[in-house]
């Protein structure tokens, strides 16, 4: 029993703060309107009337305003997808970012102890941890990580290490290069990340030190995370490969929505027992129970997997849902019972 109970305080008093975190803030400059998008598009004498058609009608359906940004070498004609632009724009915004959180809460880079870097489809040698080491002079001993490939799904890293690494400060950073990943092929699903993909970053300065809990924005508690990638379905859902003329992009599938839906609901069967009052999860369990002896009463399931959700809003005051799309947003709010209050913040940050 003593051993169990130390165990349990061990574990227990490692509380995750959310300290502080900045944003990329593009110059107006590189502000593309709806547009400037499609007199681009025209111009550049590399996409079909239909796929310029379809690009259009994505993009007024998309959700994005006319502040969002791209940056300098996708304004060129033709557009520059160089390697060093791609570099040039990893440093403009992971440096200014990166610069900024730190002047802000006076922390020397020296006293850094973890750093993860997150950018899907530009993965340059030396990496970009390194990057950011070289740049500011970080310790010898920090615990660098620099992820490709993973998209959204990269953040969960951090507060595993911090778990590890006691009094530790960890510097989590996080965008998409724009610059080298345009599509100029005809393929739908390949067409979208051109009119989706923004140029924008996150620099998240995460502690695990006690000192730090007075000035933290948040403390951060649960984290549940679900990999569908043994699913086909979802391992296709965004998928780089060549097309048939061997123009290499990002396609976007249909089920897209539906493979996010289905790891929420994994994702939510996880998280309920841990956040929901005991009356909303005796009203789950009793509606599990129903379902395995009978055929659920109509209204009581939700359309697109007959599993009930808990009401989240008798636990959580806000919401912040990722804003990839407005589809992402309009299922996660259909999947959650969310009112259009509720999801607000999202689209306005889409926007």
């Amino acid at each position: 029993m003593i051993i169990v109970v130390v165990v349990y305080l061990w574990i227990k008093s490692k509380p995750i703060y959310l300290v502080d975190f900045a944003c990329y803030r593009p110059s107006d400059s590189l502000r593309v309107p709806e547009a400037h998008f499609l007199e681009h598009a025209e111009t550049s004498d590399v996409f079909t009337q239909e796929s310029i058609d379809f690009q259009e009608k994505v993009l007024r359906r998309s959700g994005i305003g006319n502040e969002a940004c791209i940056p300098i070498s996708v304004h060129e004609m033709p557009p520059d997808e160089s390697y060093s632009v791609a570099k040039a724009e990893i440093e403009e915004v992971l440096f200014t970012i990166v610069e900024n959180l730190l002047s802000k809460q006076n922390i020397n880079p020296e006293t850094i102890d973890i750093l993860v870097t997150n950018c899907s489809l530009f993965c340059p040698t030396p990496s970009i941890s390194s990057m950011i080491v070289n740049k500011f002079r970080f310790r010898s001993d920090v615990k660098s990580v620099s992820l490709g490939r993973m998209g959204c799904s990269a953040g969960i890293l951090a507060k595993d290490l911090l778990r590890v690494h006691n009094n530790s400060l960890a510097l989590v950073l996080s965008m998409e290069a724009v610059s080298p990943n345009g599509y100029k092929g005809k393929e739908k699903s390949m067409l979208m990340p051109n009119v989706l993909f923004r140029m924008g970053g996150a620099a998240i300065l995460l502690s695990n030190r006690k000192a730090d809990k007075i000035k933290a924005k948040y403390q951060l508690q649960h984290l549940v995370r679900t990999h569908t990638g043994s699913d086909d379905r979802a391992y296709l859902s965004v998928y780089q490969h060549a097309d048939d003329d061997g123009l290499v992009g990002v396609s976007l599938s249909r089920s897209l929505i539906h493979v996010a839906s289905k790891a929420l609901k994994i994702n939510v069967s996880k998280l309920g027992p841990l956040v929901l009052p005991y009356s909303e999860q005796l009203r789950y369990a009793w509606m599990m129970i129903r379902r395995r002896i009978r055929t659920p009463p109509r209204g009581e399931n939700d359309r697109r997997g007959n599993i009930y959700v808990p009401n989240f809003k008798k636990a959580f005051e806000y919401f912040c849902i990722h804003a990839g799309g407005r589809a992402v947003i309009d299922g996660l709010e259909e999947t959650l019972k969310l009112d259009k209050e509720d999801s607000e913040a999202s689209r306005m940050t889409l926007y």
